[in-house]
């Protein structure tokens, strides 16, 4: 028997709570949930809305040292959320330094459906016009999420380590603000803003693909989240064919900034969950340590659980 057959918690007899956070990382629950792909599994999931760094109402401003205060981390500790999903790295800082802090145990439970994209982004008449020339400039993320993780790994391709610089300047739109404003030079943006800072003229630098990571409670069994994942996966299909129906949800997020037409489709990039591998969890982990933005001596075995695909 395995490490985590003898820990893990026999399933509750209760409605899964998922999380609905950012519209770009989960678009494909999004549309499983309006398709009815969930209840087409028999699953009778209630969907939990948190505030997410992409939406301009959130007032929420997220500091470097504090990762298991934030809305949604939040509610996952008090037992109002059982599965949600992040950038990958940020699921495995959680998954991680929740066994080592006392909190509600997660696990890794699948690399996601969303390979959201991140831009690193300046103002149009910027004297930098490529990553290299943001040497010591510190480039406005959300610190210890998708658009931190996502920026390290786009600027280590241009500059040594000790030359990446990352700052706090709130959400994605206040980033735009203070980026405008004169505040900071370098922002990173995911959509919509990606496409609303094209609408304003900014200039784009540098961007890329980066997956989501699916963390989920003990609570959760691999029965409910086989059906869960097959359900995003076909929503990954429904989305290659036509996204513009879904749009909806990304530009609602601007709070009417950006229209529909406005939005660029082509960044959208969604993939069938799959099981997290050892190989994957050796690279991603030791590069995270390595930026010490999580803590050593974690293992695959009490980190990752794909019981869904057992």
């Amino acid at each position: 028997m395995t490490v985590q057959e003898i820990t893990r918690k026999p399933a509750v007899a209760k409605r899964p709570q998922v999380a609905i956070m950012n519209a770009v990382h989960d678009l494909p629950v999004l549309v499983a949930r309006d398709e009815g792909f969930f209840r087409d599994e028999g699953l009778d999931i209630e969907f939990v809305t948190t505030p997410g760094m992409a939406q301009v109402s959130t007032k929420h401003f997220v500091k470097f040292d504090s990762i298991f205060d934030r809305p949604l981390d939040s509610a996952y500790n008090d037992g109002g959320i059982d599965q949600y999903r992040m950038c990958e790295w940020g699921i495995m800082k959680r998954a991680v330094e929740a066994n080592t802090s006392g909190l509600r145990p997660r696990k890794i439970v699948a690399l996601g459906a969303a390979m959201s994209s991140f831009a690193v982004v300046v103002r149009a008449d910027s004297k930098f016009y490529e990553p290299e020339m943001l040497k010591n400039v510190p480039i406005a993320v959300t610190p210890n999420n998708g658009s931190h993780f996502t920026t390290l790994k786009i600027m280590e391709g241009f500059l040594p380590k000790e030359h990446i610089k990352t700052t706090a300047a709130g959400s994605m739109p206040k980033r735009i603000e203070a980026l405008r404003e004169g505040k900071v030079q370098a922002i990173s943006l995911m959509e919509p803003w990606i496409s609303y800072a094209q609408k304003l003229g900014l200039r784009i630098l540098v961007e890329s693909h980066s997956t989501r990571s699916e963390a989920a409670g003990d609570d959760v069994d691999a029965e409910t989240l086989k059906k869960m994942f097959r359900a995003q996966a076909r929503a990954c299909e429904v989305l290659e064919r036509d996204p513009r129906p879904y749009v909806k949800y990304l530009v609602a997020e601007t709070g009417g900034l950006l229209a529909e037409s406005e939005f660029q489709t082509w960044r959208l990039l969604n993939a069938p969950p799959q099981p997290y591998t050892r190989e994957r969890w050796e690279d991603t982990y030791n590069w995270t340590v390595g930026w010490n933005m999580t803590v050593p001596g974690a293992t695959y075995e009490n980190t990752v659980d794909n019981r869904a695909w057992e």
